[in-house]
This record gives structure tokens, sequence and C-alpha cells, in this order.
């Protein structure tokens, strides 16, 4: 019999067995995969954004958003990144303090394994786990190598995202055996896929990338958009995309750093000859302003522009309003929202209030990041809780 067995080899899981081996307790990590931290490897292109340097709970999305506060405090990206120099894995710093590997995401994940070696944890791969059973002592499971026993269960598998990376619904099926609750899910940081009128109308600009501010409801995110022949993407869009509910419109603000009015009304002052769509051309793609402005509108020459025009050309690029049709769907996806209601979980160690010895960390749980290494921090913090008290 095992003290703890950890269903999912990826970055909660490696974590959570770490710490549970460095307690001398006899740990199993098993996984339906044929390689552990698939994620870990896949992640920012394969440099893998492992944190940030600025984590607070509302870079999170729960129905319960004071439930992550606990472990993220308990241990930090500064925790992790104390980890990360040990190894003396090299580094950077991107944009809006996310962090990346120097090299490869594979310093990330051979790291783990070194501190599972360390601490004599068994990883099983190749091993699906055909039926669950709580029992007297723990839990017992039928697998594909055979029959095992635990005191101490762990739900480590992750979300629906990225099915061809192995994604099942398996963690909230557990959850659900247990009569547990569970927030529904949807795809999150994934792109938006145009309506059918809107994609005769923007198909064309397919790979045009500007900075630009989305916003939806208590969402607002100021980074890069990119326009695709399927729809919107770009970190700024994969955000909101977490947030956005179909059926629901955006608002896109396509120049927002300059207020528009102004800038064209001095331009008029200066009795420029030039019309609208030559000056609008110093600040925006030629073939975005066909798409998205009136045709009279940019062929009026700034001059004898009236202040209802500039405001129309305002409205148009700072007030933009589209309703995407739908999302990419899982398939595109980098995270689950929702999942394991968070309400039926203890924040300080991860194991559920109802059913004894039983745990869920990382995504499996209604805690999703924002996009710049919150994920994984979240992975790291949930796991280091959870291996704690196995």
């Amino acid at each position: 019999m095992d003290d703890v067995i950890i269903i999912g080899a990826g970055a909660s899981g490696l974590m959570c067995a770490i710490e549970a081996g460095k307690r001398g307790r006899k740990v199993r990590v098993i996984d339906h995969a044929n390689k552990a931290g698939k994620k870990i490897l896949m992640s920012g292109g394969g440099r893998c954004n492992f944190t940030n340097y600025t984590i607070e709970a509302e870079n999170y999305i729960s129905q319960n958003p004071h439930f992550c506060k606990s472990a993220l405090s308990r241990y930090s990206q500064w925790d992790f990144l104390a980890m990360v120099e040990h190894y003396k894995i090299p580094y950077h710093e991107r944009s809006h303090g996310q962090l990346f590997c120097d090299c490869s995401a594979k310093d990330i994940l051979n790291m783990l394994l070194t501190e599972c070696r360390k601490y004599k944890v068994k990883i099983q791969l190749n091993c699906p786990v055909d039926k669950l059973e709580k029992t007297d002592n723990g839990f017992s499971l039928t697998t594909s190598m055979g029959e095992l026993s635990t005191q101490s269960l762990v739900i480590a598998t992750g979300g629906l995202s990225i099915p061809k990376m192995g994604a099942t619904p398996f963690g909230y099926q557990v959850a659900e055996q247990f009569a547990m609750n569970i927030i529904p899910t949807k795809a999150g940081l994934v792109p938006l896929t145009w309506q059918d009128v809107d994609k005769k109308q923007f198909a064309g600009l397919s790979g045009i990338a500007i900075p630009a501010s989305v916003s939806y409801k208590n969402g607002y995110f100021a980074e890069n958009i990119l326009f695709t022949h399927r729809g919107l993407s770009g970190p700024a869009i994969l955000q909101i995309s977490s947030y956005w509910q179909p059926g629901e419109t955006l608002l896109i603000n396509l120049l927002p750093n300059i207020n528009i009015i102004e800038w064209l009304k001095n331009k008029r002052q200066q009795s420029l000859k030039n019309n609208l769509g030559t000056l609008l051309a110093e600040l925006l793609p030629k073939k975005l302003l066909k798409a998205l402005v009136d045709q009279s509108l940019l062929q009026q020459s700034v001059s004898n522009c009236s202040d209802q025009q500039i405001e129309a050309v305002t409205q148009q690029l700072q007030q933009w309003t589209i309703k995407p049709n739908a999302t990419e769907g899982y398939r595109t996806a980098e995270v689950t929202v929702g999942g394991v209601d968070c309400d039926e979980i203890s924040s300080k160690t991860m194991a559920s209030k109802s059913i004894p010895g039983l745990y869920f960390i990382g995504e499996v749980l209604d805690v999703t990041g924002w996009l710049g290494g919150y994920n994984f921090q979240w992975a790291w913090s949930s796991g280091w809780c959870a291996g704690q008290f196995v």
C-alpha cells in the first residue's frame, strides 16, 4: 500500500509528490500519458513561462475569489524562483513580469523529476485508471498495471484544454463520483472566432497585429491583438476570452494610447490638405482602416472635417464593438475555466471537505489564472500545499 498516490504527472502533481516525498511519505505518481510534464514542455513556445514577478489573487478567476490566497501566500513565486536558482536554470523576464527559461522548458521538468528521484517518488506512465473506490483504509484503484491502494489520493489531472496532449475529464468524473459540485467548464485563454458576416469583412486582415485594449464587463486588458483568418487572437484577446460569454459583445480600442479627437483636431487646425485616410495610416494599417472606417470619411480632407465626422471616426476606431461567434474551443485553449467547486475544498490542505483523504490540485479546481505564468504558479502553490498534508 502506498501512502500517497497522485493521479497526474503534470506541474501540480510533480510538485505535490516532491513535497510529500520530503516528509518521508511513500509516493507514487501515475499518468495515462507516455511522458511526464507534457504541458510544461510545450508551454511558452518551449521556454515555459513558469511564474510571474507579480502574483495576486486578482490575477485569477474563480467563483470563490478568496480561495487561492492561502496557497499563493504560503508558497509564492519567490519560493519557486529559489528552486529554479538553486538548480542554476537561466531565465529572463519578458513584459508584465513574465519569467521564461533562457534555454528550454526541459530545464524545469528535469528539475522536478530530479527532485522526485531524490525523494524516491515512483512515477508510472502509460497507466490509465479504470476504477477508483473509497475503502476503510483509503482508496483502491484498478489500473492498466494492476490493483493499487493508498491512504491519500491526489487528483492532479488538469482540465480539458489541448486534448491532443492527453487532456480528459477524469478529474471532474472523480469529483462527480463522490457527489462533489462542479462549476461548469469552458475554454479559457483561447482565440475567438468571427461571425459569418464579420468574417467576410475582416478575414483579409489575417496577420495584422497591433496594440489595443479589450474590455468585457469587469475584464480589461491592454496588449496586442492579432487578426487571423478565423477571428481574433493575441494576448489581449486570449486574456478576455476567459471572461467572455457567448452572445455578448467586446469593446475594442484600436488606439488606446492616443486621444484621437485631439490629434485630428490639431491636424485640422494646421489646415493640412491630407485626407483622413492618409493621416490615420500613420497610426494604423491601411487595410484595417478600410475594413473599419466608412470610405467617405477616409476620403474627407482633414481641414474640412466637422467635429461630428471626427467623432464618428473616433467611435469606429476607439469604440469598436464586436460580437464573436465562439471560442476556438479546448483544441487551442491554454486553460479550462471552471472545475471542481472550491467551496468543497480546504484552502489550507487542498483536501475534500466531504471525502477524507481525497485531494484536488492545479487546473482541475475552479481556479484559472491570467496569461503570463499565473497558472503554473497556481500549480506549484496548490501542489506544495497538498504535499504538506497528504
